[in-house]
């Protein structure tokens, strides 16, 4: 197993590297001349010539790449053009709400979308399977910011259950911090539920048909021993591996959803980077987003090991 997350370890070095060649490159690729573009209409030639002096833009690509690569190794994102602050620093006060609205979406979605795609595969073809599907497919279809607007309506303003925009700290309290949060996490966890229960139970229905399940019946197993102990056990491996590249839309949705809700975390500050043209802000957040999305895919090839010991091999 130790080798096996040696191998997994060392094969995410190259997919990092080539990503962070890509997040240098938005400078070059971005349409126009990014020093006119953030200079502006009025700025004159001299102006546009110091901004491209100091993004380095009039230097080889190689060079500028391996300095910028070489601080990024020593952990420097380098300075926000708007604020003059460090991106880390910035990246630093908005961690927390992105990584809470992430995480109690995960919980969430996991604990509601497991449960009634395993009961789906269960009465397959019965009222509740159809009525299960028709929830997915509404997952599905719904974008994430309409969802977000109706709970608003609902819960927050006619029936003033939860505060409408937000956040409070972990740091103040659990409940506070748990109802500023509960109704963009049920947004955006919307189309993850419909993903993941899908996914369940249309592998649960393959497991369901095996032989040592009508063994376990046979033996006289309850139902519930069945479905959560033999079955959803050995339909695992495509459940893990659709909550890990679920991660992807709760990292995309987390921009639309903190706009949403007024949420003072990396989706915020990832959208003002954009409307401020703040390159080096953008290119330290999407570095960040990359490194988040490969340590979870690591972490869920670490998981198939201890699911399925066969995958070590």
């Amino acid at each position: 197993m130790f080798s096996y997350i040696v191998r997994r370890v060392l094969a995410t070095i190259p997919v990092m590297v080539i990503v962070a060649l890509f997040v240098f490159s938005l400078l070059y690729i971005a349409p126009g001349d990014p020093a006119a573009v953030i200079a502006g209409d009025q700025a004159s030639p001299e102006d546009v010539e110091k901004i491209r002096t100091n993004l380095g833009l009039n230097r080889p690509f190689l060079i500028r790449f391996a300095e910028w690569f070489f601080n990024l190794l020593q952990g420097d994102l380098g300075t926000s053009m708007f604020t003059g602050m460090k991106v880390t620093e910035l990246i630093g006060q908005r961690i927390e709400p992105t990584l809470s609205l992430m995480l109690l979406t995960l919980i969430i979605a996991v604990t509601i979308a497991v449960p009634i795609g395993v009961l789906a595969a269960w009465k397959s073809g019965t009222w509740i399977d159809r009525c299960i599907m028709a929830l997915s497919v509404a997952g599905f279809s719904v974008p994430v910011f309409v969802v977000g607007y109706l709970l608003s309506f609902f819960f927050a303003l006619e029936l003033d259950w939860f505060p409408v925009q937000g956040y409070v700290s972990f740091a103040k309290g659990f409940w506070p911090w748990f109802e500023t949060l509960v109704l963009p996490a049920v947004a955006l966890g919307f189309v993850y539920i419909a993903l993941i229960a899908r996914i369940t139970r249309a592998t649960m229905l393959e497991v369901l048909s095996q032989d040592y399940i009508r063994t376990a019946k046979a033996k006289g197993m309850s139902q519930m021993g069945i479905l959560f102990i033999h079955a959803l056990k050995n339909a695992a491996v495509p459940v893990v591996t659709v909550i890990g590249i679920g991660i992807a839309l709760l990292i995309g949705g987390a921009v639309v959803t903190e706009s949403v809700f007024a949420i003072p975390g990396l989706g915020r500050l990832t959208i003002d980077a954009i409307l401020r043209r703040d390159y080096p802000l953008i290119q330290g957040l999407v570095v960040v987003f990359s490194f988040v999305y490969v340590l979870v895919n690591l972490c869920v090839d670490v998981i198939y090991t201890v699911v399925d010991p066969r995958i070590r091999y």
